[in-house]
This record gives structure tokens, sequence and C-alpha cells, in this order.
């Protein structure tokens, strides 16, 4: 799905560890492939300096984990200074980058509103897709556990839909991504429909799961024409319980989440499903922006 990546790391997410599987990342697709690591601006006496003994010590460190970049693949290594967030979107511009790559540890809303998140600031702001990894994960597997798990990052999406305009584009924006894709890593997906039971039954329509299950069936569709395997399941209880759930039971290897409908101000009160999937899931997020 994706070829140019760019692999955020700050050494305490584990993802630096992602340089040591270079043929899995890409057997997974990856053809281009930077890692990138932030330094922060030191301040002396109330003046801002560049570190450049610790953007020395960042680079050299990253280096020393890439081995000779496999047959077909360029990779490299970029440090750089000041506000990460700023220096990640400038580098997707200057690069063409198509995904990038970050480590983001579970955490609650109040949390993440006291103390901030650079991912979830990404998640406001960026062009690209996002995909999230959870750095405890990361950082326990094995070797040969992180490898298997780089290779098949892409190969099986869980999509939770719910019938939105910002559901319908994601599958639309899926099936225009494979079009003429050549190496194709993705090959089934998982649409869940959940109708969420705290609704009244009223409010549900007529007959909502044949409803539901019809309307997935056709948008799903377009995947098919793809080459995909499509897969679709309906259920009733709460959305973010039994899409957690359903990635457990079907093994998947990511979710695929797009933009709620809330913004500005409301979106901190308002709850949103995308949100919480990318705080709580222990399975990559696949974020993909609406446009």
């Amino acid at each position: 799905m994706f070829q140019r990546a760019l692999i955020c790391t700050d050494f305490s997410d584990g993802l630096y560890r992602l340089a040591q599987v270079m043929p899995s990342l890409v057997a997974g697709g990856l053809r281009h492939i930077t890692f990138f690591h932030n330094v922060a601006v030191q301040s002396d006496r109330s003046i801002p300096r560049v570190d450049e003994e610790a953007i020395a010590a960042a680079r050299d460190r990253l280096q020393s984990l890439l081995d000779t970049a496999p047959d077909g693949a360029e990779v490299d290594v970029l440090v750089t200074s000041g506000r990460p967030s700023d220096n990640i979107l400038r580098t997707i511009q200057e690069r063409s980058i198509d995904v990038m790559v970050l480590g983001m540890p579970t955490r609650s809303l109040l949390s993440e509103k006291l103390f901030g998140s650079t991912t979830m600031g990404l998640v406001e702001r960026t062009p690209i897709p996002l995909l999230t990894l959870r750095p405890q994960l990361v950082s326990t597997y094995t070797s040969e556990e992180l490898s298997l798990r780089c290779r098949n990052l892409f190969r099986y999406l869980l999509i939770p839909y719910d019938g939105s305009d910002s559901a319908k584009r994601l599958i639309i924006n899926l099936k225009n991504n494979l079009a003429g894709q050549e190496n194709r890593v993705l090959e089934r997906c998982l649409a869940v429909w959940v109708i969420d039971d705290s609704i009244r039954e009223e409010l549900r329509g007529d007959r909502p799961l044949e409803t539901a299950k019809a309307q997935l069936d056709d948008l799903s569709q377009g995947l098919r024409e793809q080459g995909i395997q499509v897969d679709t399941l309906v259920k009733e209880g709460d959305p973010l319980a039994e899409i957690l759930l359903a990635a457990e039971r079907y093994d998947i290897a990511a979710i695929a989440a797009c933009p709620g409908n809330t913004s500005g101000l409301l979106r901190w009160s308002a709850p949103s499903l995308t949100r919480e999937i990318l705080r709580q899931s222990w399975h990559p997020v696949l974020y993909v922006p609406e446009h």
C-alpha cells in the first residue's frame, strides 16, 4: 500500500528496532525508508541553541543499527532539532513521504490534555496516513517476532464502519490507493459495523442489522474489484468494545480509522470513536486523513 515511509523514534518507544528488520519492512511493501529523530533545543540563560553533540550521537546510534539496505530499497537517517511535529510535517513534504510510523502509549484523554501528545497533535495536521504502534509491544518483541510483525503490517485490515461520510471516504480512499498498484501487500479486509445498543430502538430504523449488512456489501464491492478479499461483520453493542474484540478474534494486522465528524473545540468534549481506538487499541492503527 505504501512505499515511502518516515519512521519516527524518540528511542524510548522501541521503534528504532525497526532498523534491524529492514528485509521484513521491504517485504511489507516499503521501498524508501527514513528513520527520523528530533533533538530538543537547549536553553542556556533563555538563549536557545542547537545541541550538536546530541544530534551527532542520535545519528550515530541510528546508523549503527542499519545494515546494508536490501536490494530495491533506500534507507537513510534524519536527525533534526526544534519542534518535533513541525519538523516531521516538513520532512513529509520534502521527501514525498506517503506513510509515517510513530509510537503511541496507551493513555486517557485527561493525561493527553495534561501532558500533550505529539502523535495526537499530528493526527490533527497530517496530510498522509499515520500508523501508530504500541511501544510496550515493540520493545518486548524478540527480533524474530518483530520481523514477522513488520512483514504483515498491512496484510489484513479491520475497517470500522458506521455509515458516515467519513467512513465511506475511508473505503473509497483505500480502493483508489490500490488501483494499478504492483506488488500489493494488502490481501484482506474485515468491514465491521457495530450498531450502538445505547441508541433507542425506534431511532435505529427498521431491520437495522439487515440494512447495515446490505450497505457494507455494496460499498465493499469496490475493494473486491481490486482483488481484495472483503468480509463483513454487523453486530449490536458498544462500538469501541466490539471493534477491539473483533480485532482480537479475527487475527487482523491493523485497524484502519478515519477522522470523526467533530472539529474545533467540540472534538475535546464530544465522544470520538477514532480517538478512542487510537488511545486504547493494542493493535496497530492506520489513521487515514480524509484528503
